[in-house]
């Protein structure tokens, strides 16, 4: 007595008993999961690079903001003004009050 398989005649089984289905599942499951160059991988690199391609955007429009503060620094009106704001700089003959009151928005820079 043969024993008859009964799936033989089934569509699925004919794709599932090939062999290059096999190898082409082997081949997808290793590049999505195990290999060195995975999917996976490449997403998490290409997160990076968007978040270093943004902090580069970042930097250097804080670099034009410095250099275009540099050119002004160079007008010695300028340079008074930001010693004043900045640092509380004051003229010999002069006297600066700094009023704050509670619950003021504006923290002190440690």
């Amino acid at each position: 007595m043969k024993f008859k398989n009964p799936y033989k005649d089934k569509k699925w089984f004919k794709y599932l008993g090939n062999k290059y289905v096999w190898v082409l599942l082997f081949f997808i499951v290793w590049m999505l999961f195990l290999d060195n160059y995975s999917y996976f991988d490449h997403r998490f690199l290409d997160q990076q690079i968007h978040e270093l391609e943004d902090n580069k955007k970042y930097y250097q429009e804080e670099i034009r903001k410095d250099q275009e503060q540099i050119k002004q620094l160079k007008n010695p009106e300028q340079i008074e003004k930001y010693a004043r704001e900045k640092y509380f700089m004051k003229k010999d003959s002069e006297d600066i009050y700094i009023i704050q009151f509670e619950g003021d928005t504006i923290q002190e820079k440690e």
